[in-house]
């Protein structure tokens, strides 16, 4: 069971940052081959994989996602089979990009990562309130005969208590009468 949410998470990280890199190279004006996007799903995949086995934070995924951002930058660019002519329409040429490709990577990436942030956060709460959910309802099921019931079904019977130290000062103010 835990290995199944490991590659569901692994595999929705890994398509995340795959959608975002082609998206972007698409947006740039070049395509992607498939055999690269198929790469680079594999290269994404297992970067994600040894990380996936817990809940992670903005510390963990940003950096992931940006180092992979540039690594698939990269691969995309170097299995681009274009002319000079079609690589000077692209936005930015060969390997090194310009500075509005930078600020536009960055920005999706951080964009990107917060969403990641925030799916991670919401799946692991869903995870811990149904795993409370669970143990509420099979806890009483799951009694032996040597165990304590955790509440009895009759109410227990209120105990008197004395109180020692009482100051009775309800009501109005007593009339003084001379």
């Amino acid at each position: 069971m835990a290995s199944s949410f490991r590659l569901a998470r692994t595999t929705v990280f890994a398509v995340v940052c795959l959608g975002l890199g082609v998206a972007a190279h698409m947006l740039g004006g070049a395509s992607v081959p498939a055999p690269a996007m198929l790469g680079a799903l594999g290269l994404a995949f297992g970067a994600a994989y040894p990380l996936a086995g817990r809940e992670r934070s903005i510390a963990v995924i940003l950096p992931l996602l940006a180092g992979l951002q540039v690594v698939l930058h990269l691969l995309f660019s170097l299995s681009h089979a274009a002319s000079p002519a079609q690589m000077a329409g692209h936005l930015h040429s060969g390997l090194v990009p310009g500075l509005g490709m930078l600020i536009t990577h960055a920005w999706a990436v951080g964009l990107t990562a917060l969403w990641l942030t925030r799916g991670e956060a919401a799946f692991w709460a869903l995870l811990r309130r149904l795993a409370v959910r669970l143990l509420v309802i099979w806890l009483p099921l799951l009694t032996t005969p040597f165990s304590t019931p955790l509440w009895t079904a009759e109410p227990r019977v209120p105990r008197s208590a004395v109180l020692r130290h009482v100051v009775s000062r309800r009501g109005p103010p007593r009339a003084v009468v001379t």
